[in-house]
Parts: C-alpha cells; sequence; structure tokens
C-alpha cells in the first residue's frame, strides 16, 4: 500500500482517513498542515506566499523524509500504518523536536481531531519535551517568566495580553502555530501540548537556524516585516487615557 507521494513538491502522507502534507515555507523552514476527512485547504491567515524553494525527499514504504535546507523532517508509520509520527532534525541530524510516539500498548495520538457541531474540530497536537530546553515569545503575558517552560498559556488576546504563538528554542528552531483560535499552549517538562478550541485544520510552521537572529529573520520574512515608523511618528506621545491623580 502506498502511503507516501510527492506532489508539487510536497510531501502528502495518507492514513487512517487523515491526510498530513509538509512543504517547504520560506528559507530552511517546513509548513505542516492535516486534515481529517478531507483535502488540505490553503488558508494562509498569517503566511506569505514564498517563493518555492528546491526540497529533497525522500519515499520509502513506512517511512519518508523531507529536507529544505537546515531543516528535516522525518515522517514514520508504524508497523500496522495506523499512526504517523513526525519527527524533526537540524543539519547536523540533531533532534529538535518530534510527536509523542505510540507508546506501546497506550495507543497515544500526537495528533487528535474532536468533531464539533458546525463541521469544525477541537484539535490538538502533542509534542515530546526536552526538560532542559528553554523557550522564549509568545507574545505579551502579565507574569513575571522569560522563560517559559512549565507554563500554561491561554492563547487569546485580552486587555493587557497580546498572544502571539511563535516561540525560539534554544536547541535552535522556531515554532508558529498557524490557527486563529482561541486556545492554549502548555510547556511542559515531558510534553508540549497545543490545543485549538475550534478549526478545520492543523496547521504550523518551524524552522531552524543557528542563532536567535537568524530564526527570527526566517519568522518574519513567512509572516511580513515591519515598516520603519515615519519620522512624524518619532517625537513625544501622550496617552489618551486619563490620569488617576
Amino acid at each position: 500500500m502506498n502511503y507516501f507521494k510527492i506532489e508539487d513538491g510536497k510531501l502528502i502522507c495518507k492514513q487512517n482517513g487523515e491526510t498530513i502534507q509538509i512543504e517547504a515555507w520560506g528559507e530552511n523552514s517546513l509548513r505542516i498542515r492535516s486534515r481529517k476527512m478531507g483535502p488540505i485547504l490553503d488558508a494562509d491567515f498569517a503566511l506569505l506566499s514564498v517563493e518555492d524553494k528546491q526540497t529533497k525527499i525522500t519515499i520509502e514504504e513506512k517511512i519518508a523524509w523531507i529536507e529544505n535546507g537546515k531543516l528535516r523532517a522525518e515522517v514514520n508509520l508504524d508497523n500496522w500504518g495506523n499512526k504517523v509520527n513526525i519527527r524533526f532534525y537540524n543539519e547536523k541530524g540533531e533532534l529538535l523536536l518530534k510527536e509523542i510516539d505510540r507508546g506501546g500498548a497506550l495507543a497515544r495520538e500526537s495528533r487528535k481531531f474532536k468533531p464539533i457541531i458546525g463541521g469544525d474540530y477541537q484539535l490538538s497536537v502533542t509534542f515530546e519535551s526536552n526538560p532542559r530546553e528553554k523557550i522564549f515569545g509568545m507574545g505579551q503575558y502579565q507574569m513575571e517568566r522569560m522563560n517559559l517552560k512549565g507554563c500554561s498559556l491561554e492563547l487569546a488576546h485580552r486587555n493587557s495580553q497580546a498572544s502571539i504563538p511563535f516561540y525560539i528554542s534554544d536547541l535552535g528552531y522556531g515554532f508558529f502555530w498557524h490557527n486563529p483560535a482561541i486556545g492554549k499552549v502548555y510547556f511542559g517538562l515531558n510534553e508540549t501540548e497545543w490545543l485549538a478550541e475550534s478549526s478545520k485544520q492543523l496547521d504550523y510552521w518551524i524552522t531552524a537556524g543557528d542563532t536567535p537572529a537568524e530564526i527570527e529573520e526566517a519568522y518574519a520574512t513567512v509572516t511580513g516585516k515591519v515598516p520603519m515608523m515615519p519620522e512624524y511618528g518619532l517625537g513625544f506621545w501622550q496617552c489618551k487615557l486619563r490620569y488617576a491623580t
């Protein structure tokens, strides 16, 4: 049975009613999308169109690889062809991030799709966590933590809370949760779990880099670079909010 195929430079995996699509999206970066019971949707909410990159794709019976610059994804199927596990490596062959495995008799699922009324899904993806990893970013939250390891964060905007679901890891990669949905993320010592309360498909982007600046540059390239503020806006700013005293 053919689980994998190459289509327009993308690696496609179909199994058990799920379609997984992995493709190059910018320098040293990959975009991963997954959907149940339907084709992958072309919904680029925050990601910009990028130039096509020459990717290297290798397919065997139950394992496939897709490589773009410094980042390589390995897609594995279990012995029965029912569970798919995705792992990400840098150019040195060092493991950056991996989905949780089946766990033998536990029969764990790294990607979960729970149908909800209206045709969408409550979906989640769970990765194994390196307990020594340091995580930075995610926008602005009202807490006194810089390293987010061990934190649980709401994925929603509120007064004095700006949620930007992108982080940089000291292991040498950046991760962007590309789902415009209310949800949460938990950066546990054993697992990292992302949850979207209502979405049509799983969608995330990952990049590898040697420095935080290189990772930030890759992220800015695919999401949009902030223009320089005009000179007339660089003077004194006065808050319109009243003063209490």
